[in-house]
């Protein structure tokens, strides 16, 4: 309130100072836009306002002691209308037709709204400043100016017509199977390969005599992966392998965003160095689209910190191993492979594209 009070002494001397100094001009030196030059008559002073809300006194104490906005609120008997700007998110979701739709995760009046994230995880750095770039300059194609590829020859075969039964037919597959892999897309600042999503999924066959190994699976998925498991249901019967229809038989984790990088991270600096003999990921370990697969065994799965700092919490037999499959946007296994390698997973053997 002082400081309020010495701002607004400050503007009312500015103020008559400015008063003075223009009453002193001449009336042939004033000159206004809608005027004309030699219009001395009309008074410069005259469109100033006599007062400012500056200056206006403090209210009587009357004023400041019967001043109860909690009061006023009860003893109000009509409840104020709905401010358009104070919108808030239906509880449930009644489908896409409703009126009231909520707003997007991303938006901080959603229920479902999670700030941050406030720091990046040390992997995902990694990938951001070194494993990016590099990637552009490996994958650099150098076409000279005025010059551009050549077209991509046809992905489907046609038939020779050695015989009349020829005519009309649709094409035929790629040579080694009718499997069409994707189209292969140029790296460029705008398609750089990245892990999207992991899949970590575990097949527990006592489950189907005994449900204490999927519960205890799904435990162990869960502290290693920070993510809540998902149970699955076998859709049809093997008797191979003893499996029956609709029995949860298996366990799955998809992780995304800081909970993969995370994941990644600590496959590679704490659990990988550490598995006796193992030689790394199979070059053969693709499906020709960009995702690579490795499995664990329940030795390794053992050696993650979230399970060695609680050992006991998990019966030593009931400690499952475990698939993972590593989501890439490239369409290549070879992609995949220098993506994963500058990640830090080593391959070993023949590599297959």
């Amino acid at each position: 309130m002082l400081l309020r009070r010495r701002a607004t002494q400050a503007f009312c001397a500015v103020l008559r100072d400015c008063q003075h100094t223009y009453s002193r001009v001449s009336p042939s030196q004033r000159r206004h836009a809608s005027t004309e030059s030699t219009n001395t008559t009309s008074d410069a002073l005259a469109e100033l306002e006599p007062s400012s809300s500056l200056t206006t006194g403090r209210p009587s104490p009357e004023i400041i002691e019967s001043f109860d906005p909690a009061e006023r609120a009860r003893q109000r008997t009509k409840q104020l209308p709905s401010s358009r700007y104070q919108f808030r998110p239906p509880k449930y979701y009644r489908g896409p037709l409703h009126p009231h739709q909520p707003p997007p995760p991303s938006d901080p009046s959603s229920r479902e709204f999670v700030p941050g994230p406030f720091s990046l995880p040390r992997l995902e750095q990694t990938y951001q400043s070194t494993i990016a770039p590099d990637f552009m300059t490996l994958a650099y194609a150098h076409y000279p100016p005025g010059e551009r590829p050549g077209p991509a020859g046809p992905r489907l075969r046609s038939w020779d017509d050695s015989s009349p039964y020829h005519k009309n037919r649709p094409l035929r597959g790629p040579r080694g199977g009718d499997h069409l892999r994707l189209l292969k897309k140029p790296i460029t600042f705008r398609h750089i390969p990245r892990a999207e999503r992991v899949t970590v999924h575990t097949m527990v066959k006592k489950a189907l005599t005994d449900s204490a190994h999927l519960h205890a699976a799904g435990m162990v998925l869960q502290a290693i992966t920070n993510v809540r498991a998902i149970a699955c249901k076998s859709k049809g019967a093997d008797a191979s392998f003893g499996l029956r229809a609709h029995r949860y038989v298996a366990v799955k984790v998809d992780l995304r965003g800081e909970d993969m990088y995370h994941f990644l991270s600590r496959c590679v600096d704490l659990v990988l160095p550490r598995v006796k003999d193992w030689q790394g990921i199979k070059g053969s370990a693709g499906d020709s689209s960009g995702n690579i697969s490795f499995g664990l065994p329940p030795d390794a799965v053992k050696l993650f910190p979230e399970i060695e700092v609680n050992y006991d919490m998990y019966p030593p037999d009931m400690i499952p191993g475990v698939h993972i499959t590593i989501h890439t946007s490239a369409t290549q296994d070879k992609e995949a492979r220098l993506l994963l390698g500058a990640l830090g997973f080593p391959f070993f053997g023949k590599l297959v594209d």
